[in-house]
């Protein structure tokens, strides 16, 4: 058994931040995690807790949150640790970085990732119209404190763990706003700290820095292996006001001219910029103090360049609005695992036989020196023409048996960890590894004997395309569907939505040339889609996958250039008004309505409904002139 951080009282006397205490509601004790408080540590001011869960997540970003939501929905019991006082890592109030992914890019536009991060996304649009970040902090925290099954732990660091065999038994954290240290047991950790800090806690094996061409034979690693990465940005949101403010910059200002930004373009002053970068040459982590002071000079020197050069006179009226004070980072530790995802790898799409997430985001390395590489174009991108595959064996430790990663930090060299790393791709990566886990638990098994078992692993993946976690050439052949049994009819449909479309096991556009929908005018009513069986079912839940026109860039950021095409709305190809009924005594029977709907996933339990046709009537769509929906799945058993 090992301790790191053994000097635990030393660590408390460091640790004093100053952040946002949360009242001590229940949320962060709930009755189904066994909890235990001993005695006040004396002199300290510290009470020890000592607390046991099933799985553990180490982390609060986009990653994080999604692998907390998609274990907690799949049964597990979760503590989510974030060692800040709110959620969303580089895409927070605290930050603002958008959530890029596979879409951003035109050539993989298809691709929007679903599954949790679209729910969050689509709340977000509807419920946060405004474009505030600090209301996208609220939405993350609402969505993982309303889970029943999670316990979220803000203002808490993990600062040690504890292993044997192999595995790890327990981490060791700390909340000095509550002068708390706690001792938590888990079945499973996942690792969306991006910094790969619990692995490095728990003795994981990891990498660092990039990979020289001999390593992975990589057509884009430098030539040497080395320890520089890719440096850390600071972002700063301006206004317009009407009368002209001026701007002093401070002494320690950096001074910039117009040599500085030959390959750094300078078109809008709302939102800037993520080529404000810089650190990637010095350590990432235990320079972070030294990067963030350095970042904050170099902001205050471009946004003195944009208004006191003189070439920008249009500039007069701006200000200063917002300047982050916590770096965005792009790179540091990445954990191995039993494969390492390379360059040919994404390039090919090579068809892993255990994926379980994609990317398509181009290969977007950044040059260690940043800002300070001035005669270098700030980024080199290589684009794909389709989306990659991500597979499981990338998503969990080669030597801690019971540890799976999320995020940043995942098995892949430096030149694919350039497009693995973005949001909304680490997002499906976290529902991958909290379905995982949450699997593992139900099957007595370990990630590993996922991949190692062919209908195990066919299982996990049905599972995660149940929870619409889209998978590349992998479609939906679950047993338990009883919609892939039934006959299907509709009112109405067009020539490219016919209503068998609904069970082709197909429920977006792979750019096949199909629709994979049923699509029906809605000039003429309420057209209907009907599924109906030989025999009586016993249905107890419906799940329906409406179109949210996967194939628009959807996040929130604060470059106003890019919502041109983005509805900060319910999408308008989505059904808002619907109801199911179901045939009881040769007579269809209203069982379920829904007057509000802008979500793609819906799902919709029912008591003991024992019938041999369900009927789904479109009442109103948010817009469009189509109704629209890809997919109907019924569960339960048949009579």
């Amino acid at each position: 058994m090992t301790q790191n951080r053994r000097n635990f009282l030393k660590a408390v006397g460091a640790g004093s931040a100053s952040m946002l205490a949360l009242p001590n509601i229940s949320i962060l004790q709930p009755l189904s995690i066994q909890t235990k408080t001993t005695e006040r540590t004396t002199g300290k001011g510290f009470t020890t807790q000592q607390m046991k869960t099933e799985i553990l997540v180490a982390g609060g970003g986009v990653a994080g949150v999604c692998a907390a939501i998609a274990a907690a929905r799949n049964g597990a019991k979760v503590i989510l640790v974030q060692n800040r006082s709110r959620l969303g890592g580089n895409s927070s109030s605290e930050i603002r970085m958008h959530i890029c992914g596979a879409n951003n890019p035109q050539q993989t536009r298809l691709w929007r990732e679903t599954g949790i991060i679209e729910e969050l996304k689509l709340t977000d649009a509807v419920t946060n119209p405004q474009r505030s970040f600090e209301m996208w902090d609220l939405l993350l925290y609402n969505k993982v404190v309303s889970e029943e099954n999670i316990t979220l732990m803000l203002d808490t660091a993990v600062i040690g763990a504890e292993t044997k065999g192999g595995k790890i038994k327990k981490v060791k954290a700390i909340s000095p706003l509550l002068e708390e240290y706690y001792e938590i047991e888990a079945q499973f950790f996942i690792d969306c700290t991006g910094d790969a800090f619990l692995a490095e806690l728990a003795g994981a094996k990891y990498m660092r820095g990039r990979e020289g061409k001999n390593v992975y034979g990589e057509s884009l690693a430098p030539d040497k292996s080395d320890m520089k990465t890719m440096g850390n940005s600071i972002l700063f949101f301006a206004k317009k006001y009407q009368v002209p403010l001026p701007f002093e910059a401070p002494s320690w200002a950096r001074k910039f001219t117009d040599n500085d930004f030959v390959h750094r373009n300078i078109r809008s002053w709302e939102y800037g910029y993520w080529w404000i970068e810089w650190g990637g040459e010095l350590d990432t982590i235990k320079d972070n103090r030294k990067i963030r002071h350095e970042l904050l000079r170099i902001v205050m020197g471009v946004w003195d360049y944009i208004k006191n050069s003189g070439k920008f006179p249009e500039a007069e009226n701006w200000a200063l609005d917002w300047v982050g004070m916590i770096p965005g980072k792009r790179e540091s530790r990445r954990v191995i695992g039993e494969h390492v995802m390379i360059q040919k790898e994404l390039e090919t799409a090579e068809k892993y036989f255990d994926r379980v997430a994609y990317g398509g985001w181009p290969m977007d390395d950044h040059p260690p020196g940043g800002i300070n590489s001035k005669n270098l174009k700030p980024c080199q991108q290589i684009y794909f023409d389709k989306p990659y595959n991500i597979p499981l064996r990338s998503l969990y430790s080669i030597n801690r048996s019971n540890m799976l990663m999320a995020g940043r930090n995942i098995s892949a060299s430096h030149v694919a960890f350039s497009s693995t790393r973005v949001m909304a791709t680490c997002s499906t990566m976290g529902q991958a590894v909290g379905t995982a886990a949450a699997f593992c638990l139900k099957n007595n098994c370990l990630p590993r004997e996922i991949v190692a078992n062919k209908n195990r692993l066919k299982n996990f993946q049905q599972n995660l395309l149940k929870d619409d976690q889209s998978l590349l050439t992998i479609k939906n052949e679950d047993d338990f569907d009883l919609s892939k049994q039934a006959k299907v009819t509709a009112s109405l449909f067009t020539p490219e939505g016919r209503p068998e479309n609904i069970v082709d096991g197909w429920n977006r556009n792979i750019g096949d040339g199909n629709t994979h929908q049923w699509q029906a005018s809605m000039s003429n009513g309420a057209p209907w889609i009907k599924l109906e069986w030989e025999k009586v079912q016993r249905i107890t839940l419906i799940q329906l996958t409406f179109d949210t026109t996967l194939n628009k860039r959807l996040f929130l950021t604060g470059n106003d250039s890019v919502y041109y095409d983005q509805p900060r709305t319910q999408q308008p190809e989505t059904v808002k008004k619907y109801i199911i009924e179901a045939l009881i005594n040769n007579k269809f029977v209203p069982v379920v309505k829904n007057d509000n709907n802008y979500l793609r996933l819906i799902r919709h339990n029912i008591v003991a409904l024992k019938t041999k046709a369900i009927r789904l009537r479109v009442l109103q769509t948010n817009g469009d002139d189509l109704a629209r929906i890809f997919e109907i799945r019924c569960y339960g058993k048949k009579m």
